[in-house]
């Protein structure tokens, strides 16, 4: 029996929630009414918390399930659907407009978004949110703001703070998560064994923001709360005498939360307070080895790293966060604005984006030489964890004035885009460097070369050939990699148009120098690739597997899985159209494990599918059904099943109908749902199960 599939993506709880039972019911009735409620309230009033748990509770509503889409670490509005795609695990390599493909891969379902702080981005979550209202009547959205979105049907549900308690009685939420969160910070400690009327006093004076209250709950392990509550005092004090109030660049926070935070900041030591500021430069979370890399200089010396952050996460400034990969940590939003705030005031923040720019471009430059070996799922998956600050990292590069280090930045990150499923989002980066900056150099190559190979997973031909006859400029000039790119691509065109000729041709010179002691690159494994794939649709199957075994070989050599994986599937191909069931097999699962260590849905689904044929064909037609209702499912998460592909979908198409012919419409109906609606990771499991032996006569 396959597991069952569960939707949604929400996180959870690593803390309880303290009261809001109210607010919670009021949410909820919101929804009902509205199928778009924002939560806004000031900063630190715990929007992201509630939008969660109500979330959670609303969950069994929502067939599609509820997921939940990050938005503080993205900067480029335009790229609003890119992350609500990526937050679905839906990928989609067309050309088409992804706010399209959101539309139609949620068209009929029940699904809740969660859009977590939006007050940057808010002119483009309202345009995004009301297409997709328009376009898909299951759909409801979830919104934090610190401002409502202004969009059509919207209905605005304000959070404030939480119950303060009254003079003289230390009871009530803002009492009761002070407590909880110091015991937390220090095990054992008893706030009800403190001096009371300091805890009202620092209730009070905090005016119920949670936030405000975990950074004062962080700081009795340091201080009394009698002592605590009269530094608090007097801070509230200074600011109501500060003639010059708060700065014009500060954002509009409640003054408690601004009290409270600048309060905090004061605690810090000097070390702390500076590598505070110097974080803000980071999106999303981070680890040691980055900190290191930014923020170091004569100030903050590299050895004293390590015990700043452990410093700053035990005062709540940082959330650690233990991954399997190592620690990372994270920073709220609103304490990384303080903290942008001391750097600009500093006058160093472009030098920090900027050397924040170089860090992360060094490890993509890193990443690039080690994807074509062992390395490549460990690259895999540093980059994809890293996708937050990439993308800031290209945000400041494109905002330079010298176009070099976005074309830099963006074309080295090929292999990223290409490999790790995001060639919608590198083109859209590619297309801006390449628009600042034509000036002739081996960035501009990289660039031209990165665009075509993206373009070329869309089946955009058009944009394909325009690139390689940008590279041809340079090959003519003796670039021998402009080269080997512009034929990678010109054999690409001849597969997307069919023209074997062309392919064959536009590869002979890969194929020749396949044993060179060169550099393994992946403008000459693609042309192999297109090579097999011209022999196979050719018919000369004998032809396409030498090349394949070869194309095996070198990665084989490199320790390289990518294109390795798309070798076995295309050898799988090979061997189901020659009707080598066991071998079709056999290479149809070796090339599916790696496609799912590596999350390629599209290689995934066509692979499923590849299985669901053979064993259609060896006669298991239950087998063969819930293998078509699984690779549906996966289909689903890509945005349009075998990409329209005709040879495809004609497989496809008849083995269903020999399924459907041997179990009859109802036992087929049962054994398709079984695989569509199963857990994505057991149904591989399922398709992984060995099934090699006891295939009928004439199926070796």
């Amino acid at each position: 029996m396959i597991g069952k599939w569960q939707a949604g993506n929400l996180p959870a709880e690593l803390t309880s929630l303290i009261g809001r039972r109210g607010e919670l019911d009021q949410i909820r009735q919101s929804c009902g009414r509205s199928r778009l409620v924002t939560l806004t309230g000031v900063g630190g009033v715990g929007k992201s918390r509630l939008a969660l748990r109500a979330a959670a509770d609303l969950r069994p509503d929502f067939g599609g399930g509820a997921w939940l889409v990050e938005l503080s670490p993205l900067v480029d509005g335009s790229l609003l659907p890119h992350a609500i795609a990526e937050a679905l695990r839906l990928t989609d390599q067309s050309t088409r407009p992804m706010v399209e493909v959101l539309a139609e891969h949620l068209f009929g379902r029940e699904v809740l978004l969660v859009l977590d702080t939006c007050e940057h981005l808010v002119g483009s979550c309202a345009g995004t949110v009301s297409t997709l209202l328009e376009a898909v009547p299951g759909l409801r959205v979830l919104a934090t703001s610190r401002r409502p979105l202004e969009a059509p049907g919207e209905l605005v549900f304000v959070v404030d703070p939480l119950p303060v308690p009254r003079a003289g009685v230390a009871s009530g939420d803002a009492v009761a998560l002070l407590a909880e969160r110091a015991a937390e910070t220090m095990p054992g400690y008893d706030l009800a064994a403190q001096d009371q009327d300091a805890v009202v006093r620092l209730c009070r004076r905090l005016e119920g923001i949670p936030l405000a209250i975990e950074l004062a709950a962080a700081r009795l392990r340091d201080l009394p709360v009698g002592q605590l509550a009269d530094r608090l005092d007097d801070r509230f004090g200074e600011l109501e005498h500060d003639p010059a109030g708060p700065r014009d660049a500060d954002p509009p926070w409640h003054q408690a939360l601004r009290t409270a935070i600048g309060w905090s900041h004061e605690l810090c030591e000097p070390a702390e307070r500076l590598l505070w500021a110097r974080l803000s430069v980071f999106a999303g979370d981070f680890d040691t080895e980055a900190v290191r890399e930014v923020c170091t200089d004569e100030q903050l010396p590299e050895a004293e790293i390590a015990q700043l952050l452990d410093a700053l996460a035990d005062e709540s400034i940082l959330t650690w966060l233990p991954t399997g990969a190592g620690e990372r940590y994270r920073m709220l939003d609103t304490l990384r604005e303080y903290g942008a705030g001391w750097l600009r005031d500093l006058g160093e923040q472009e030098r920090f984006k900027q050397r924040h720019r170089e860090h992360y471009l060094a490890l993509a430059t890193r990443g690039a030489y080690g994807w074509l070996g062992p390395g490549q799922v460990s690259w895999y998956d540093r980059l994809v964890g890293e996708h937050d600050n990439l993308r800031t990292a290209l945000e400041v590069a494109l905002a330079a004035k010298d176009g070099l280090p976005a074309l830099e930045l963006a074309g080295t990150l090929a292999y990223f885009w290409y490999g790790c499923g995001y060639a919608k989002e590198g083109r859209h980066y590619l297309r801006q460097a390449l628009d600042l900056d034509t000036r002739p150099s081996s960035a501009l190559v990289q660039a031209q070369w990165a665009d075509g190979l993206l373009a070329a997973t869309q089946g955009d031909a058009e944009s394909v050939e325009i690139r390689a006859a940008q590279c041809e400029v340079a090959a003519r000039a003796g670039d021998a990699y402009a080269a080997s790119c512009a034929r990678a691509l010109r054999a690409s065109v001849g597969v997307i148009h069919g023209d074997v000729m062309r392919a064959m041709a536009e590869s002979e010179i890969a194929y020749r120098a396949r044993w060179d002691d060169e550099p393994l690159t992946i403008a000459n494994l693609l042309s192999l690739i297109c090579r097999a794939h011209a022999y196979t649709v050719g018919g000369q199957f004998d032809e396409a597997i030498e090349v394949l075994e070869d194309l095996r070989t070198l990665c084989d050599r490199r320790g390289e899985l990518h294109m390795r994986s798309h070798a076995d599937l295309l050898r799988g191909q090979v061997e189901m159209a020659a009707q080598r069931i066991g071998t079709t097999i056999t290479y149809g699962q070796a090339a599916l494990k790696t496609k799912r260590r590596l999350h390629d849905s599209f290689g995934i689904g066509l692979t499923v599918d590849l299985l669901a044929v053979a064993a259609g064909a060896a006669g298991r037609a239950q087998r063969a059904a819930t293998l078509l209702g699984l690779a549906q499912r996966i289909w689903s998460t890509h945005g349009r099943a075998q990409v329209d592909v005709p040879a495809w979908v004609a497989a496809r198409q008849a083995c269903e109908e020999r399924a459907r012919d041997l179990l009859g419409d109802n036992a087929y109906e049962v054994a398709y749902r079984t695989g569509f609606d199963s857990d994505i990771d057991a149904g591989i499991a399922y398709a992984l199960e060995p099934e090699g032996e006891g295939l009928p006569n004439g199926f070796g």
